[in-house]
């Protein structure tokens, strides 16, 4: 499933073409993808100007010149397609591959760019249909649903020690399905919690309560755990944004982070730690896989 920083680096490939664009028509060529779509989705749609885009969790928000948002997210297989004339890019780089199937795709969005810079058509293409889109009102965004018991941000103010200090005390919970939890951190996925992991030499396995002083306050590894994931999700969407700049992955099949992961997905491969000498190894957590050092992650 695409992470934040895949998300966001789809927000900044988007926003070029769309912020600003009025939106001609919308096509859609099934009536839902993982859920219906809104009954009235084509007809509020129509006409509209897209003020901006932005990013909750794992969410890409569009918003419109009424006050209304499109939600939508990428699920398993989902992405965006930009065609102008005979040329086609898609913004933003996963760690396996989106499709260009016509055949899948399933809501295109037809705009005119201001300024003379013509038409565009923005594609949703979803092979497996795992992604969905709604609409929202922006000053509603909080208590949507899916929105209104999300945690903090990975990146920002929000998320410090002292925050995840007051969620972890006097829990046994492995620090893995800790982190994972929506409601403590919000977009953080199983890839980067394992990259942070690691740079933070912490075990997956290890009870969230070890962390904290008996008198509430995070100790230096959760401080250390703090400033990792910070840093690989800022190191991931940075990934993301050089190739957009460059325009060199334009088929959205090359590049980006993976080429980065210290232990996701390298079971067996040597630990990178310097004078570690261990081995990544991979375990099962809450149906999820998590690779990590056992000599080097405590």
């Amino acid at each position: 499933m695409p992470e934040l920083p895949e998300v966001e680096t789809v927000k900044r490939g988007l926003a070029p073409t769309m912020e600003g664009a009025m939106v001609q028509r919308i096509e859609l060529r099934r009536p839902d993808l993982r859920f219906p779509l809104p009954r009235d989705f084509v007809a509020r749609l129509t006409g509209r100007l897209i003020v901006g885009l932005a990013r909750r969790a794992k969410y890409l928000l569009i918003d419109l010149d009424d006050g209304t948002t499109v939600i939508s997210h990428l699920g398993m297989s989902g992405s965006f397609r930009i065609e102008e004339g005979e040329e086609s890019d898609q913004p933003g780089e996963f760690h396996h591959a989106r499709s260009k199937d016509k055949k899948h795709d399933h809501v295109i969005f037809h705009l005119q760019r201001p300024y003379g810079r013509g038409v565009a058509r923005v594609i949703y293409n979803d092979p497996r249909r795992f992604g969905y889109m709604d609409l929202a009102f922006r000053n509603e965004l909080d208590v949507y649903p899916a929105f209104r018991d999300l945690g903090p941000e990975p990146v920002g103010n929000a998320l410090d020690a002292a925050y995840l200090a007051a969620r972890f005390a006097g829990k046994q919970q492995p620090l893995k399905m800790a982190l994972l939890d929506q409601k403590v951190i919000a977009g953080l996925g199983n890839i980067y919690v394992c990259e942070a992991l690691w740079r933070s030499h912490l075990s997956p396995k290890r009870a969230v309560a070890t962390l904290v002083t008996a008198t509430g306050r995070p100790k230096k590894e959760l401080e250390a755990l703090v400033e990792a994931i910070r840093a690989v999700i800022v190191d991931a969407i940075a990934a993301g944004g050089s190739s957009l700049r460059d325009h060199i992955q334009a088929d959205g099949t090359l590049g980006y982070f993976q080429h980065s992961f210290s232990v996701y997905d390298r079971e067996g491969d040597s630990c990178r730690t310097p004078g570690c000498g261990g081995t990544v190894e991979r375990m099962v957590q809450g149906g999820r896989s998590s690779f990590y050092c056992r000599r080097c992650q405590k």
